[in-house]
């Protein structure tokens, strides 16, 4: 078994955002292939982790990301350890990474959630430009680099002129295995949880909402499309928001309970939630990257209604009747689709668990390491 010695650069256990459960169930995963070390934030709680080391020697504040302490304290562990290989998750410790494979000859693999300095840019970051040479020179340094989206994979080849052999495709996976058989079972339990009606269409938006482009996301839902959804005669249904960090300026959405809302907060079962909704909404039209929680909802058998930006980076081929795709903007559109998909049952395609679950994606990088 190979032996494999990863840095995680911020807190991912527990996990609240799309980023961090990315990273947690990767690794989960992947240590089921490999013998696993994890070098991360002291803040972690390792209370979840089951079958990996977690070595706690990244400081909590900003300063980890330059602390020089930390070429000579991983390049001894990566000497001593035996590893055959080393992944950087982001391209933050891309300099750790480079130094210490220098050092060891040990092969180092960067793991790229996102074009960051995409993301960046479109939130408006001064910096961006700054952190752009760096992930190029990332990129360029690393003996493969994994991404999340097919979109991130031709950018780095034919933007970047990182060759072809270098790119590997390491999609946002999901834990179940095939379609659900309780989806009904679920949703009847939901509707009891909140004291709703049992036949109302649940419609689900779930996300970290201090992170802008969820929050602005959730204000289209809230001013744009619910009041379309409101004057079509005859449609009974619910939307429940879930999601840490909503913004105490909203009030816990208790404007909006008389019109069909209802915010959740945090749930700690998310999958029940995903499970028993019939429909996803993702409006979102800036961050890059792909939203997981658009994958993991048609995993769990919601029907997704998303913008062309929101639905950036899944493979669509996989994903049947259960991805609906509305042009940027068109509010008037997206209600529509809503209306059109409040009655449909289509499931989720075999091909889709194929591609996405977590095991068969760990499987294949632990054959790549």
């Amino acid at each position: 078994m190979k032996k494999i010695l990863v840095i995680a650069p911020y807190p991912y256990l527990p996990f609240f955002s799309g980023g961090q459960k990315f990273i947690a169930q990767f690794l989960a995963y992947l240590a089921d292939e490999t013998e696993l070390t994890v070098i991360g934030v002291e803040s972690n709680d390792p209370s979840t982790i089951t079958n990996y080391r977690l070595l706690p020697w990244l400081r909590k504040s900003f300063t980890r990301y330059l602390d020089p302490r930390l070429i000579g304290r991983v390049s001894r562990e990566a000497k001593t350890g035996g590893y055959d290989a080393i992944i950087c998750e982001h391209p933050y410790f891309a300099w750790l990474a480079i130094i210490v494979s220098r050092r060891t000859g040990i092969p180092w693999y960067l793991h790229s959630h996102n074009i960051e300095y995409q993301r960046f840019r479109s939130m408006g970051k001064w910096w961006w430009p700054i952190l752009q040479f760096y992930e190029r020179l990332a990129f360029r340094k690393a003996d493969k680099v994994f991404f999340i989206t097919p979109e991130d994979r031709a950018f780095a080849i034919n933007q970047w002129n990182i060759p072809a052999a270098n790119c590997v495709d390491l999609p946002f996976g999901v834990t179940i295995p095939s379609f659900p058989s309780d989806k009904q079972t679920k949703k009847q339990e939901l509707a009891n949880l909140h004291g709703l009606p049992s036949n109302e269409t649940l419609i689900l938006f779930n996300g970290l909402l201090r992170y802008k482009p969820n929050l602005d996301a959730l204000m289209v839902i809230l001013e744009k499309v619910n009041p379309l959804l409101l004057t079509e005669k005859n449609f009974s249904y619910r939307i429940i928001v879930c999601g840490k960090d909503l913004p105490e300026t909203l009030n816990g959405l208790e404007k909006y309970k008389n019109q069909h809302v209802l915010y959740a907060g945090f749930v700690d079962d998310i999958e029940a939630y995903f499970t028993a909704a019939d429909l996803f909404l993702n409006p979102v039209q800036s961050g890059g990257g792909i939203k997981t929680k658009m994958v993991e909802a048609i995993a769990y058998g919601a029907t997704v209604i998303a913008t062309e930006t929101g639905a950036t980076g899944i493979n669509r081929e996989v994903c049947g009747q259960k991805l609906i795709t509305v042009p940027d903007n068109d509010w008037t559109g997206f209600a529509k689709a809503v209306i059109a998909q409040r009655d449909q049952q289509a499931v989720t395609p075999v091909g889709y668990y194929d591609y996405y679950y977590w095991k068969n994606l760990a499987r294949r990088i632990a054959a790549i390491l």
